[in-house]
């Protein structure tokens, strides 16, 4: 029928194919962006310090940050919580982290006010704010926004990105993830990479290749819509994980070691404007050795660590390169609102020497010198979960003192870069207006004309904690509308007000000085101590990288900022201050089911969080599959958990069962059946009997018997000397497969089992062995 046809037998009078807008009545006026809005891209690093881009004066090539800086302006003075779900929370919903309950990582939240994990409705988010005033909105890459006991298929999802205004998200939600095989979800369900290691997949590919889908797959339906990307990317976070080209181009270059990185990269951040000509370099930190005192093996591991990092930051800038030469192409560049972060200063969590294997610092079992020697050339790739010595953490803070964890300017500064060639004239300026991480969504409201919504979905918003300083885009001289910041970070404190600093550090200085270990908590009576002898004073005005304490010259002045700072404290939800880290992991938190001593997996479902699974480490336990066996046979994965960093898999293989125990990544200790599994329908049981006592202060967990059972009849078994004695990181739990990197070399990922698998039954009735110390470094590895 043609459409006058149409027109006539319906009595319509309408126009067909066309928008019914503002001009229909009739219908709801949708929600539109203002014509010509600019977009907003955040593009968030991890673990990036303020002496690693190579605009900030480091020797790293990233050339595709540094066209955003030339474009644009850097800060100098921009400031962060100095550690990563606090400072996330900041940087989306523009109020404190102790405002939005995020004192620390969501894993070490507690029932507290201010410490609980869980950030207020009232406390909207910018992408619930942006999308309200019609634009598209977008999360890619790391959240670690969720209560971790709800990151599970259980739900409740009202805290994932979908929920919080954004419309479209893939990532992870935790604290790190292998780049080679991620925990990905997808919108508000797992998904697996799509492809692997050696067909060429990175996760910092990945993560810009949906960014891309994401933009033009609305653009292409209402090109006049603006956007929102909240790009968050894995890197600089450990496990460094770099493809090896790309290491390898830093090779030699950090041979001369940290201490020889700090001078070269201080002297150009000078040439460049980034520090204050006259500024000195802090002293060097008292738990870093010389680099020439170290032995030359110890130096070769230690610069081969370093590279694989530089190469990780510089892949990160190619494929963000790739983003900004996309926008560029579709003519969106050059109206974007471009803000460059990182959540904290640079990471000391791989120690004193560095790890190939982040589990075996977790579990206190760290490999040897020689051991990482061995395989020094795999370093960065799927095999191992890598993390540079703090030496290098310490360097890559450059000019400052200390590091992330720590609210001393190494902890808490960082580069920041905003870009926005059609609303900024000025180009490759340095600002030096103070800021923090709570000032960038002010920031962007402020640039796009916006006032903060006064209710979201019906709920009332609390005040914006942060102010603007889009005022300083083309003004340098501008001065500062943030005059004063607090700061806390597991007790360590510090208060900025109008160019003086006071910091007082907990448990101290430096580990090696402090005396009490990092993670106790504060008493009373030494607060009450710390108040009135451990706080110190900088007039960083003049003293960019506090280096002076001032606090006996200036004692009026010192006293009149830790009251200011407990006024702070009492406003935003800081009090009481909480040091510790053991009694946090302690503290009983709401889990995702009532605990039970049997848990029933089936194939085909999603991959369970290790602390939403069954604890089977350091007790007796089996592990009980219920499946059919054709008469050519099957194989694959009937039960997995961990990686090649750690973990066990029971499995068949040639037709006979296997049970492996992956210890660390360091020992394989295995048990097969002699014989084939005959066809048809079996119970088929894995038990662990332990023989002895765990040894967990050094890294060795509880010794025993491995048996395999064919419907109830003990077929095989083997001892296990030593197990995995506190956590497996990464360690998913997956039915019927093994999905990322494969616990053993036996098979290759993801190895789905190929029969018929019904059911798979833990049972963990046995005592339970924990060492809460070793739980504290788990957790604090996720920040």
């Amino acid at each position: 029928m043609a459409l006058n046809e149409y027109e006539a037998g319906t009595g319509f009078t309408g126009t067909i194919g066309r928008t019914a807008d503002e001009s229909s009545p009739a219908w709801p006026k949708p929600t539109r962006a203002t014509p010509g809005a600019p977009n907003v891209l955040m593009v968030v690093l991890d673990d990036t310090g303020f002496g690693q881009l190579s605009c900030y004066g480091s020797p790293i090539a990233t050339p595709n940050f540094d066209s955003l800086a030339a474009s644009g302006l850097r800060y100098n003075n921009m400031h962060t919580t100095a550690l990563c779900s606090p400072s996330r929370s900041c940087i989306v919903s523009g109020r404190n982290h102790h405002s939005n309950g995020m004192a620390c990582i969501t894993e070490f939240a507690t029932g507290y006010p201010g410490y609980n994990g869980v950030v207020p409705f009232e406390n909207g988010f910018l992408s619930e704010m942006l999308l309200g005033q019609g634009y598209s909105t977008f999360m890619v890459g790391k959240w670690h926004l969720t209560p971790s006991n709800q990151e599970t298929a259980a739900g409740p999802y009202d805290r994932w990105p979908l929920s919080r205004g954004f419309e479209r998200f893939y990532g992870f939600l935790g604290g790190d993830t292998s780049q080679w095989y991620p925990d990905l979800v997808y919108d508000n369900h797992q998904v697996e990479p799509p492809a692997t290691p050696e067909q060429g997949y990175h996760l910092t590919e990945d993560l810009v290749d949906r960014s891309i889908q994401f933009v033009v797959d609305a653009k292409q339906v209402d090109p006049g819509k603006p956007f929102y990307l909240h790009l968050c990317f894995g890197a600089t976070h450990a496990p460094h994980h770099a493809p090896k080209e790309w290491a390898d181009k830093y090779a030699g270059q950090f041979d001369d070691g940290w201490d020889a990185y700090r001078e070269r990269v201080f002297a150009e951040q000078k040439a460049l404007g980034i520090v204050p000509a006259d500024a000195e370099l802090s002293r060097h930190d008292p738990d870093v050795p010389d680099w020439e005192s170290l032995p030359a093996p110890a130096r070769r591991l230690y610069s081969r660590m370093m590279e694989v990092f530089a190469g990780f930051l510089s892949h990160t800038d190619h494929h963000l390169g790739r983003l900004l030469e996309f926008l560029g192409e579709q003519g969106e560049l050059d109206n974007t609102i471009v803000m460059v972060i990182s959540d904290n200063g640079a990471s000391a969590e791989g120690g004193p020497t560095g790890t190939t294997n982040e589990a075996q610092f977790f579990n206190n079992a760290q490999e040897s010198l020689e051991d990482s020697l061995a395989v020094i050339d795999e370093i960065g790739g799927p095999k191992h979960f890598n993390h540079y010595p703090w030496g290098w953490t310490w360097a890559g803070n450059t000019p400052f003192r200390r590091w992330k964890r720590e609210t001393y300017r190494g902890g808490s500064s960082d580069p920041f870069i905003v870009s926005w060639p059609q609303g900024i004239r000025a180009r490759g300026e340095v600002r030096t207006q103070y800021a923090h991480l709570i000032d960038m969504v002010p920031t962007v409201l402020d640039a796009l004309g916006l006032e903060p919504p006064a209710t979201i979905r019906g709920v009332t918003q609390s005040p914006l904690q942060g102010v603007s300083f889009a005022h300083t885009f083309d003004d340098a001289d501008a001065p500062t509308k943030h005059h004063t910041q607090y700061f806390e970070m597991l007790g360590h404190r510090s208060i900025y007000h109008d160019g003086w600093r006071a910091v007082c550090p907990w448990p101290g200085p430096s580990f090696a000085e402090a005396g009490v270990g990092f993670g106790e908590p504060i008493s009373a009576d030494r607060l009450t101590e710390l108040d009135a002898t451990g706080w110190e004073l900088y007039h960083v005005a003049d003293d960019f990288a506090e280096n002076h304490d001032v606090a006996s010259k200036h004692r009026d002045k010192l006293i009149g900022l830790i009251g200011l700072w407990y006024a702070e404290a009492g406003k935003y939800g800081v009090l009481p201050v909480d040091g510790s880290g053991i009694a946090r992991i302690l503290a009983e938190k709401p889990q995702a089911a009532v605990p039970r001593d049997t848990y029933v997996y089936r194939p085909s479902t999603q991959s369970i969080p290790f602390n939403a699974g069954p604890r089977v480490l350091n007790r007796p336990h089996s592990i009980t599959a219920d499946v059919d066996l054709p008469e050519d046979g099957a194989e694959g994965v009937l039960l997995s958990q961990g990686t090649a960093a750690g973990g066990y898999s029971l499995f068949i293989k040639d037709h006979k069962l296997h049970y492996v125990h992956n210890y660390v990544g360091r020992g394989l200790y295995k048990v097969s059946t002699p014989e084939a599994l005959p066809a048809g329908p079996h119970k088929l049981r894995f038990e662990f009997e332990p023989t002895g006592q765990p040894d967990m202060a050094n890294g060795r967990g509880t010794p025993g018997k491995m048996q395999l059972y064919v419907d109830e009849t003990l077929v095989a078994q083997a001892e296990a000397p030593v197990t995995t004695p506190f956590i497996l990181n990464p360690g998913a739990l997956t039915c019927g497969a093994n999905p990322g990197s494969p616990v053993t070399p036996d098979y290759p990922s993801p190895f789905r089992f190929t029969g018929t698998l019904r059911t798979v039954t833990i049972d963990v009735s046995g005592d339970l062995i924990t060492d809460t110390e070793s739980e504290l470094r788990a957790a604090m590895a996720r920040q």
